[in-house]
């Protein structure tokens, strides 16, 4: 299980992406395609086109970080750019640790009382 701190910005590419980048490649797709800046602490997300694979580069302030994870069995629920309207999608961390665990976001909701700033 990956923990981040709860303070982290976290960004989903909507659009799928070619899984064989590495780290220049999906560095230049954050910082061209989603306008923002690896190195400003944030935490980006990529799928491939059947949502079976997942990429996040994570620079930490001494490196940068590719964390990979393949599934085994099923896919990921990741949102469509028809539902979003745009080419990325800003998460909290706990909507993250969902999403990597297998929950289905769409129609989720936090309560009230766990909405923050």
């Amino acid at each position: 299980m990956l923990s981040f701190p709860g303070s982290v910005r976290v960004f989903l590419a909507v659009e799928p992406t070619d899984m064989r980048k590495g780290f220049e490649g999906l560095q230049a797709l954050a910082s061209t395609g989603l306008g923002e800046d690896v190195r400003s602490g944030a935490l980006f997300v990529f799928t491939n086109k059947r949502h079976t694979r997942l990429k996040m580069l994570y620079f930490d302030g001494t490196g940068l970080w590719l964390l990979t994870k393949r599934l085994e069995k099923g896919t990921f629920a990741w949102p469509k750019l028809a539902e979003i309207g745009a080419a990325k999608l800003a998460l909290r961390p706990e909507a993250l640790a969902m999403l990597t665990d297998g929950i289905d976001l769409r129609g989720a909701k936090m309560r009230p009382w766990f909405e923050r700033s």
